[in-house]
C-alpha cells in the first residue's frame, strides 16, 4: 500500500529538485535598472524558475568586471559604448544582443529649489555651477557622458565642469544631492522615483545627448541554462511592462 505512495511523493518531488539543479542566472546590470530588474526577477522566480542573482553597479566598473573574467550570463548597460566593448573582445554571444529599455536625462535638486527647465548657456551654467554639481563620471559612466554631452551642447560645460563632483554610478551621484552634498545632480528621469525629498528641476532636450538606451546581451562566459529564458523574459511584452512600471521607455 505505500509503494503507489512514495512513488507520486518522489513524482511530485522531481520537478523541485530538477529547478534546484538549475544554476541560477547571474546578470550585471547598470545601477539605474536596480528597481525594475529585481521586480523582474520577482516575477520570473514566481512563475517557477530559478530567481536570478542580480548585481549593479555603473556600467564601466561591470564592463570590466566581465571583461577580466567575472562569472555572469546578462550584461545590461547603460550604453552602447560599453556593450560594443565587450562584443569587440568577443565575449558577447552573438544573435543574443538587444535593446532593451530608454530613459531621460534630468536635473534633480532638493524640493522647491529653482527649476532649470528652460535655461541653457550661461543662465544654466551660473546656476548649476555655483555649487557642487554631483553627476557620475563622465569620463566612464554612461549617465556622465550623456550629461557632458549635454552640457556641452547647452554650452555650459565650460562653466561647470570644475565643479563637477564625478561620482562612480548614476545612483551614487543621486545620494549626493539626497544627503545634501551638492544642491543639483544629474541623473536619469528613473532615478528620482526612487528619491527622497527631491524634484525633477529641467529635463534635457532629447537632441542634446546621444539616445539613453539599455542593450541587453548575454555573456560568453556564462554557465547558466536558464540565462536565455530570462533574457527573452525581459525583451517580451511582460517584461517590457514592468519596465514601464517603473519609468522606462520600453523600445
Amino acid at each position: 500500500m505505500w509503494l503507489p505512495a512514495l512513488v507520486l511523493l518522489l513524482a511530485g518531488l522531481l520537478p523541485v529538485a530538477a529547478r534546484a539543479q538549475i544554476r541560477a542566472p547571474r546578470v550585471l546590470a547598470a545601477a539605474s535598472m536596480q528597481e525594475a530588474l529585481s521586480d523582474a526577477a520577482d516575477t520570473w522566480a514566481r512563475r517557477g524558475h530559478a530567481r536570478p542573482t542580480l548585481s549593479f553597479a555603473a556600467s564601466s566598473a561591470l564592463a570590466r568586471q566581465a571583461a577580466a573574467g567575472a562569472p555572469a550570463d546578462i550584461f545590461v548597460s547603460a550604453d552602447a559604448e560599453w556593450m560594443d566593448d565587450l562584443a569587440k573582445r568577443g565575449l558577447v554571444v552573438p544573435g543574443t544582443r538587444g535593446v532593451l529599455a530608454g530613459n531621460r536625462l534630468v536635473v534633480v535638486a532638493p524640493k522647491g529649489s529653482t527649476r532649470v527647465g528652460r535655461l541653457r548657456g550661461a543662465a544654466l551654467g551660473r546656476i548649476l555651477g555655483a555649487g557642487p554639481l554631483a553627476m557620475a563620471d563622465p569620463d566612464a559612466v554612461p549617465a556622465g557622458r550623456y550629461g557632458r554631452a549635454a552640457l556641452q551642447r547647452l554650452g555650459a560645460w565650460d562653466a561647470v565642469r570644475s565643479k563637477v563632483v564625478g561620482a562612480e554610478s548614476v545612483r551614487a551621484a543621486l545620494a549626493l544631492v539626497e544627503r545634501g552634498a551638492a544642491p543639483y545632480g544629474i541623473v536619469y528621469a528613473t532615478d528620482v522615483r526612487v528619491a527622497l525629498g527631491l524634484m525633477v528641476a529641467g529635463v534635457f532636450p532629447a537632441r542634446s545627448h546621444p539616445p539613453i538606451i539599455y542593450p541587453i546581451a548575454r555573456l560568453r562566459g556564462g554557465r547558466s541554462a536558464a540565462a536565455e529564458g530570462f533574457r527573452r523574459f525581459l525583451l517580451s511584452p511582460d517584461g517590457k511592462a514592468i519596465l514601464r512600471r517603473h519609468g522606462f521607455a520600453a523600445r
